[in-house]
């Protein structure tokens, strides 16, 4: 068992925290907790291949009912324009560090070569759900935009806000190009429902619910994750202080 600093306050260490709130609101003590987040993931990546699988499932493992983390519709008037067009009007860009930006239909990325995958869904609020997901690989995606040599990076810039600022995540390369990395269009054998993403969601198998970005609308390759929003890679790790890494 990898330990994180999750299961650190969840666990023992949380008894011991929950009448220190104020060690939460230090400095020091967040940036301390952030370095053994570093570690974590330098560990766990020591131990296993990059190229470790997430377990797969059979389709009589699949959960009746998949709930909707995190937003379950955006609700905005360009989403929901692009929601009555069926989507038709929507394009996904790529962008940032690369040779060859691309804005991709719809249509065109489910013509693209695709990996059907059944799989775990694992949510840091404690529940979880066993799902079947068709998408095209996100390394297709990044060999057609044709990463510089200094991206570093992958940004998803999604359609669903909290506020006045709008959902992101991020992953780093290694997770980038793993081949259960994918971009969803279709679950359960059917196109994506808006309560789980769609048109399109990541799908990232190794990292806890929060990471698979819903609604995506924007992946940008970036060389650092400084200057973006909070400077912490994602709307959660800016917020509320989750990990940027959350492998499973």
């Amino acid at each position: 068992m990898i330990l994180t600093r999750r299961t650190l306050l969840l666990g023992g260490a949380g008894t011991l925290l929950a009448g220190c709130d104020r060690l939460n609101n230090s400095t020091g003590f967040r940036g301390a907790l952030r370095s053994s987040e570093g570690l974590t993931m330098r560990a766990q990546r020591l131990i296993s291949s990059r190229e470790a699988m997430a377990r797969e499932f059979t389709e009589a493992d699949m959960s009746p009912v998949f709930r909707s983390n995190g937003t379950g519709n955006p609700d905005t008037p360009d989403y929901n324009r692009l929601a009555a067009g069926r989507f038709s009007d929507w394009r996904l860009r790529v962008d940032g560090l690369v040779h060859r930006p691309l804005q991709l239909s719809l249509d065109q990325i489910r013509s693209m070569p695709r990996r059907t995958q059944i799989t775990r869904h694992d949510c840091v609020e404690g529940w979880s759900a066993i799902g079947k997901w068709t998408g095209v690989p996100l390394s297709l995606i990044l060999d057609g935009a044709q990463l510089r040599d200094e991206a570093r990076y992958i940004v998803f810039h999604c359609m669903d806000r909290y506020g006045d600022r709008p959902y992101y995540e991020s992953i780093d390369l290694i997770d980038a190009f793993h081949p259960q990395t994918i971009l969803a269009w279709g679950m359960n054998d059917r196109m994506l429902p808006i309560p789980n993403g769609a048109p399109l969601r990541l799908r990232v198998e190794r990292q806890l619910g929060y990471k698979h970005a819903k609604y995506v609308a924007r992946i940008e390759a970036r060389a650092t994750l400084a200057g973006l929003y909070g400077g912490q890679g994602g709307y959660w790790e800016d917020s509320n202080d989750y990990e940027w890494y959350a492998g499973i």
